[in-house]
């Protein structure tokens, strides 16, 4: 089984944040394969079904951010799944806003939420989808503070950049399908 796995923060609140991109990648991967999140198990809302010949788990962990590698752990240990088989999507300040990148098995690279599930899988050898959101611009040449990033990604998305998101989002749902369908390799080579 594979568990595919949206980060993001759970709340309407939060549901149009720059940090619920992976949520929303999800959510458009499952309507496109027919999957509903119709239950609760390991801190998440998940849903089951098969795509491109995999079983395949989607889960949006309930636990907030900070601590999604509580969820992911959880789900991992119940199912029984390989490190090779999990994949994150998550929102990227270090990629212009709109690209995708497909990794296998990097740092964190300051996002809270792939800490988390490092520190809980005590690995940080797994597939990351990241989905750019661009950083905040500061004035001058003052460097941009933790409390402004914090601010930045927990803020909503402008009208142009919800544009420029809903061009990525079927992107991403196709990088994924091109993941399970012709691996790590075939679909980095197509949509890094």
């Amino acid at each position: 089984m594979k568990l595919i796995v949206g980060l993001g923060n759970p709340g309407r609140g939060y549901a149009h944040n720059r940090h619920n991109v992976g949520f929303v990648c999800l959510n458009h991967f499952a309507r496109t394969q027919g999957i509903r999140f119709d239950r609760k198990q390991g801190k998440a809302r998940v849903g089951t079904g098969k795509v491109a010949g995999n079983k395949v788990l989607l889960a949006r962990p309930q636990t907030y951010m900070n601590l999604s590698g509580q969820s992911v752990s959880r789900l991992m240990k119940k199912f029984n799944i390989n490190l090779n088989d999990l994949l994150v999507i998550h929102d990227d300040l270090d990629l212009p806003l709109g690209k995708i990148r497909l990794r296998h098995g990097s740092s964190s690279g300051g996002h809270k939420g792939i800490d988390s599930i490092i520190s809980c899988l005590g690995s940080q050898d797994f597939t990351r989808l990241r989905v750019g959101i661009g950083r905040p611009t500061t004035e001058g040449l003052a460097p941009t503070s933790e409390a402004d990033i914090v601010a930045y990604v927990l803020s909503n998305l402008t009208p142009e950049e919800k544009q420029i998101i809903a061009q990525v989002i079927p992107r991403a749902s196709e990088a994924i399908y091109c993941l399970l369908s012709q691996g790590l390799v075939a679909a980095m080579n197509k949509y890094n």
